[in-house]
């Protein structure tokens, strides 16, 4: 199952709903307009924002969303760029007095409902008068919530410290400025360590991600920065997260089939859907599997920190061990090549040709967990190490020998490329590449429908790109959603003079080899006429990595790269230095 996930800091808002009843005054206190009297000109918003331009899409939206919220109906609406989405939803939602969730595509697009959307509303609508008191302001709980492996898990760095387990001087530094930064964060969430890379491995063996955690049995459970964000969500109104999360949330609480303690999120009213055209490929991946030389890996490495810690490590263990990550590696190795995502259509010949190494990794697997099954007076996270190797199987188990006609079997290859195996020979590869073998439903409609929008009272869909053909009938179909209001609305963005789209239609297919060659030098003309300032997107972290190493040193603008930096960083530093390039990935 995909990890789990928990809060950022949740910040206390001065804001309650409003009533919804409109002042007879030309110009009520925000607190008292109307949607029309807040969004028209002359209106609430026009006098806290000197550069405010009405927008009629936007106060249609907003009242759409509105009747949704009273009426507990459904209401996908197609918004162009430019009509302000996400002010148009939020007056509502504090309007409402209900307890919503929002969940969007990106990280960044939460960070700015958070830190600059909601306390901007805030501000227009409780805004205090001269000479009244702080404390006599009303108030709104709203949090901001992360995945789990944004967060720091204090057992595991306080299991770390005096373990010979760091490798090199880098993770040495890195360990010394965490264990820092413990003593005195409050949120210990990833993204205060500006110095962190994004791509830090010591940092992959200290999250809270779920697969370790082993809940209230744990001696760090009161002190959890989870628990604190657990808690706090808890008594949030407004509560921001994102697609990965929400379903990762959803899947977790289908699993354990309605237990009242399973999952994060707390119970909510309504559940407002932002950049919504993504939503199909999110819940597929997290009502589908992953299983990958990865996770093999990261358990045999779990397992080995934990005996040592506890000096329970013997031969027998050790061997079982090494024989897990020989098998493991061996049998990814043996997968069909290719690059990126592609079609696993031939897993039965597969099988018929390498079943003894499927077999023979299965057994590994049983090997561990009987081995950690049979230790007297064992910890806790013995007893997780053991669910985790069971839940690889059965896994791997569906990934490779089922028949489930609604499911689509793929493999995705990450990281360092490999040359083909040789069946007696071995391998030969260069760099460290990652691969999974993923299982996806094809049509997840039938989950959706029963499991999420037959229980909410309100959900709302929006993004600029949801119609085809001026209407709904496909992403309803998609995703399962049969009743709900719909609407359309036209985009302010002026194209025809605001934007240039170009295409190259001299480059060759992305796939073949001279295409990343004849790309760095077109992209570098296009910057050098833009004299920088822009964004460059890939669909792929090889191909960003490959071109940003080719442009290093021929362009003179600074060039910035996902993963060096913990994001908000990233922007911060593209914000201030005017001719900037930054190099990106749509998870950016």
């Amino acid at each position: 199952m995909p990890g789990m996930f928990i809060i950022e800091t949740p910040v206390a808002l001065r804001s309650q709903p409003a009533s919804s009843t409109s002042s007879p005054r030309s110009t009520p206190n925000g607190k008292d307009a109307s949607l029309y009297q807040f969004f028209a000109p002359g209106g609430v918003l026009a006098h806290t924002h000197p550069a405010y331009e009405f927008r009629r899409g936007q106060l249609q939206m907003a009242q759409a969303v509105e009747q949704a919220l009273e009426e507990k109906r459904h209401l996908i609406v197609e918004a162009g760029t430019g009509t302000g989405k996400t002010l148009a939803y939020l007056m509502p939602v504090i309007r409402s007095g209900k307890r919503v969730i929002i969940s969007t595509g990106t990280k960044n697009l939460q960070e700015q409902l958070f830190y600059k959307d909601i306390p901007f509303l805030e501000q227009a609508l409780f805004g205090a008068a001269s000479g009244e008191a702080e404390t006599s302001r009303p108030r709104l709980s709203v949090c901001y919530m992360k995945g789990r492996n944004n967060y720091l898990c204090r057992k595991k760095l306080y299991d770390l410290t005096g373990q010979p387990v760091l490798s090199g001087l880098d993770e040495i530094e890195q360990y010394r400025a965490i264990a820092a930064w413990e003593k005195t964060t409050a949120t210990g969430d990833r993204a205060e360590l500006a110095e962190l890379p994004e791509t830090s491995a010591l940092w992959h063996k200290l999250d809270a991600r779920t697969e370790a955690c082993i809940g209230q049995k744990c001696s760090e459970y009161e002190r959890c920065f989870i628990t604190e964000m657990r808690r706090r969500g808890m008594e949030s109104d407004i509560i921001i997260v994102n697609h990965h999360l929400f379903f990762a949330d959803l899947a977790i609480k289908l699993q354990a089939e309605g237990a009242p303690d399973a999952g994060i999120l707390p119970e909510a009213a309504a559940v407002i859907f932002d950049e919504a055209h993504e939503l199909e490929d999110v819940a597929g991946n997290y009502f589908g599997i992953s299983v990958s030389n990865l996770r093999v890996e990261d358990l045999a490495r779990d397992v080995e920190a934990s005996l040592q810690h506890n000096k329970m490590m013997s031969a027998s263990l050790s061997g079982a061990l090494g024989s897990l990550r020989e098998r493991s590696q061996f049998f990814f190795s043996l997968l069909p090549p290719g690059e990126g995502r592609f079609a696993f259509e031939t897993r039965r010949e597969f099988l018929e040709e390498n079943g003894d190494e499927f077999l023979a990794l299965n057994q590994a697997l049983t090997r561990v967990a009987g081995e950690l099954e049979g230790l007297p007076q064992k910890p806790q996270e013995i007893f997780n190490f053991v669910r985790r190797a069971q839940e690889l199987q059965v896994q791997l188990g569906f990934a490779m020998e089922s028949d489930d006609r609604n499911t689509v079997f793929w493999i995705e290859r990450r990281g360092g490329r490999a040359n083909s195996p040789r069946r007696h020979g071995g391998t030969e590869k260069t760099g460290r590449q990652n691969v999974f073998l993923q299982a996806t439903p094809i049509d997840v409609g039938p989950i959706l429908r029963e499991c999420l929008w037959a229980k909410l009272e309100c959900a709302v869909l929006t993004s600029a790109t949801l119609a085809v053909g001026g209407g709904f009938e496909y992403i309803r179909q998609r995703l399962g959603l049969e009743h709900a209001r719909e609407s359309v609305l036209p985009s302010h963005f002026d194209y025809e003079n605001q934007a240039l789209f170009y295409v190259p239609p001299d480059l060759p297919d992305a796939r073949t080899p001279q295409f990343v060659a004849l790309a760095v030098e077109r992209i570098r003309k296009l910057l050098e006429i833009t004299r920088g300032r822009a964004f460059v997107l890939f669909t792929s972290y090889a191909q960003m990595n490959d071109v940003y190493q080719r442009l290093l040193g021929e362009l003179k603008f600074p060039l910035l790269k996902q993963g060096d930096a913990p994001e908000a960083t990233l922007l911060e530093e593209f914000r201030l230095r005017p001719k900037a390039v930054l190099f990106a990935t749509p998870s950016f």
